[in-house]
């Protein structure tokens, strides 16, 4: 019997995808994601053996990340599949915190015309 697989939203499965390709960490896919780098772009990055002048991607990753926020790394590691896990935990919360709202009342008090009329003054 298989084990089942999460649902990786697309966002996240091609950061999954780039991980495995240019063989990063979870901490280098970390820090790429928090610099605002695009996955899909990383092959014009990790190309070092054309070009010998360029640090190869882990590396290059890991400067620009102590350049910007000056640390050697993110204080804690999430894997993409943690924060897929989150995401997904999050959606669930609000989608049963929707389910067991008050009753489709708007204002959100017990009774919307008794407390309209204590502000209106009547």
């Amino acid at each position: 019997m298989k084990k089942q697989q999460a649902f990786i939203p697309a966002g996240l499965q091609s950061w999954i995808d780039a991980r495995q390709r240019f063989g990063l960490s979870h901490a280098h896919v970390q820090m790429a994601r928090e610099l605002g780098m695009n996955p899909k772009k990383l092959g014009k990055l990790a190309n070092h053996n054309q070009e010998p002048w360029k640090l190869p991607l882990p590396g290059f990753i890991a400067t620009l990340y102590f350049k910007r926020f000056g640390n050697a790394g993110p204080d804690t590691v999430r894997t993409i599949e943690e924060i897929a896990a989150a995401k997904r935990a999050k959606k669930q919360k609000h989608k049963a915190g929707k389910s067991t709202s008050s009753g489709g009342q708007e204002c959100g008090a017990p009774t919307c015309d008794a407390s309209f009329s204590v502000i209106a003054g009547r």
